[in-house]
């Protein structure tokens, strides 16, 4: 009788055994906006005056401003206006990237068939918090007995700045 009153306890009762079959956390979720990356230029590339000769010839304009010439002269009496390029990098504390072009052609003004080259950029940035000046220099080639005249390209060449 006793087992019969076992049985009827726990069939009146029953098993009651849980288990865990799903489970949850809470997640936060955080965004840090960031200012877009802005530059702006202030001064562009000037090599100043350059006189042709019988060989080819280079340029070399710093980004400190100062210039070499190979196989051909520069006039120390009247340089002309001689710069290099500058813009302000606006960068809210980021790294950033700086994007040259290969070459860059000039165009004499009165003879578009007459052309020169600038390649080799370099750059210097002026480091600063959240701005950052950048000078920007390069390499103007020249062939035998360059045409002389104005050489430009009003198209301008593209400094790109992307954060790393």
């Amino acid at each position: 009788m006793k087992n019969y009153l076992f049985i009827l306890f726990f069939s009146l009762f029953g098993f009651s055994v849980y288990a865990q079959n799903s489970a949850s956390a809470t997640v936060n979720s955080r965004a840090t906006v960031i200012d877009p990356i802005k530059i702006d230029k202030t001064v562009d590339l000037d090599f100043g005056n350059v006189i042709s000769a019988y060989n080819p010839g280079q340029v070399i304009l710093s980004p400190d401003g100062s210039r070499v010439a190979y196989g051909v002269q520069i006039s120390n009496s009247i340089p002309g206006t001689v710069n290099p390029a500058e813009a302000v990098v606006t960068h809210g504390n980021n790294n950033y990237s700086i994007t040259l072009p290969e070459q860059f052609t000039l165009y004499n003004q009165e003879n578009p068939n007459q052309i020169l080259t600038i390649d080799q950029f370099t750059v210097a940035p002026q480091q600063g918090n959240v701005t950052d000046i950048i000078k920007i220099g390069g390499t103007l080639n020249l062939e035998a007995n360059q045409t002389s005249g104005f050489y430009t390209n009003s198209s301008g060449f593209n400094v790109t700045v992307s954060y790393n």
